[in-house]
């Protein structure tokens, strides 16, 4: 039996790793799944692991407050060098380009491991946004034994580089954990504590929005923040509502420009099923995020994408995104077309997602089998 090692750090990671895990655990599974963390995320990670109820087998616990990118990778080296030594997996499984997914390539590659790269291929062709996700995609890409790709385009990334093995088109399993999330708050609808949305009204219409990439920080920010308030002003019916991250450059330009305005609600981050919950309910959302442009396809929401590019240009190519930046006029007028027009909102909500129809983790797993 082939030990496959499945290796995470951040919330993404862990709600897309955790399907495919589900997956390989399964009592017909042909691999035996072993599961390590970093904790390059704590308590949100831990959130994600909770819900879906995974039990690491390996806690590295390397969060540290205030650490910079080059503490954490210097703390990574080491720890994963001890763990790939001391487990010894056949495959090793890293998701995305998060810096856990960065060095696990690396140092997998340093015992030469079969490293196995999930959601592959994603390429902005700009090194610094987003910052530093773009190098260490490309870094995992140089090492991996197979890439496990999204979509058509992310394949043809790849063989631009040069890559031409070990290629699978699989979608995203982001989309199979938001039907696996989904499932469970509809089987207990109770786990869902709407007090969380603060005075939110769930029964009137809202636009969800959520921000927080490093390449808008300072006047970007800003110009977010205003362009919500003067659509606030100008569609009194609709309300606002705004998990805020905990990281003081968003923090506070949003509490300083929105807070304490009557229909703009600003919450605290919040848990993964809170989050597609208060998803499936929006209007349209207004995000930075990468996985909320993959995920709210399937739930029928346009998304405007408050970045000057994006590495997943196939949903705006589908319809189902359109980038706005972080110019306040561009996403006031983007936002204002999808309230005033209906026909220009039913285009975007009923846009095929190009990510995948939530069976990507199956893929993954008949493609390894034919690997190994």
């Amino acid at each position: 039996m082939k030990k496959i090692l499945f290796l995470f750090g951040t919330r993404p990671e862990a709600i897309k790793m955790a399907p495919l895990i589900k997956r390989f655990q399964k009592k017909d599974s042909r691999f035996q799944a072993v599961v390590a963390v970093t904790g390059q995320h704590r308590e949100m990670l831990d959130q994600v692991l909770s819900f879906f109820q995974i039990k690491p087998d390996f806690d590295l616990n390397l969060m540290s407050s205030g650490q910079s990118l080059a503490q954490l990778t210097a703390r990574l080296a080491d720890a994963l060098d001890i763990l790939f030594s001391e487990v010894k997996p056949d495959v090793l499984f890293v998701q995305g380009d998060t810096t856990t997914a960065m060095m696990g390539g690396l140092i997998g590659y340093y015992h030469q491991l079969k490293i196995v790269h999930i959601e592959a291929g994603l390429r902005s062709n700009d090194i610094f946004s987003p910052f530093p996700e773009e190098v260490n995609r490309k870094i995992v890409g140089n090492v991996a034994f197979a890439h496990m790709v999204p979509t058509i385009g992310a394949q043809k990334n790849l063989e631009r580089e040069g890559y031409v093995n070990n290629i699978f088109i699989t979608g995203n399993t982001v989309v199979d954990a938001l039907f696996l999330g989904l499932n469970m708050i509809n089987e207990k609808p109770e786990s869902i504590d709407k007090s969380k949305y603060g005075a939110l009204h769930l029964e009137q219409p809202f636009i969800l929005v959520t921000g927080h990439r490093r390449e808008s920080f300072g006047v970007s920010f800003e110009d977010i923040c205003y362009a919500i308030l003067s659509l606030k002003n100008q569609f009194a019916n609709f309300q606002f509502v705004y998990p805020v991250h905990l990281n003081p450059k968003v923090k506070e330009p949003v509490n300083r420009i929105l807070g304490r305005v009557e229909g703009i609600h600003l919450i605290d981050p919040l848990d993964y099923p809170h989050l597609i919950f208060l998803m499936q309910k929006s209007y349209l959302i207004l995000t930075d995020s990468g996985g909320i442009q993959e995920e709210a396809p399937s739930l029928g929401k346009p998304v405007l994408v408050m970045r000057d590019v994006t590495e997943r240009m196939e949903g705006v190519s589908a319809g189902t995104a359109k980038l706005v930046g972080t110019d306040k006029e561009t996403i006031i007028k983007e936002v204002s077309n999808l309230i005033n027009d209906k026909n220009h909102y039913d285009v975007m909500s009923k846009a095929t997602n190009p990510y995948g129809d939530g069976k990507a983790s199956n893929k993954i797993y008949d493609a390894l089998i034919e690997l190994v």
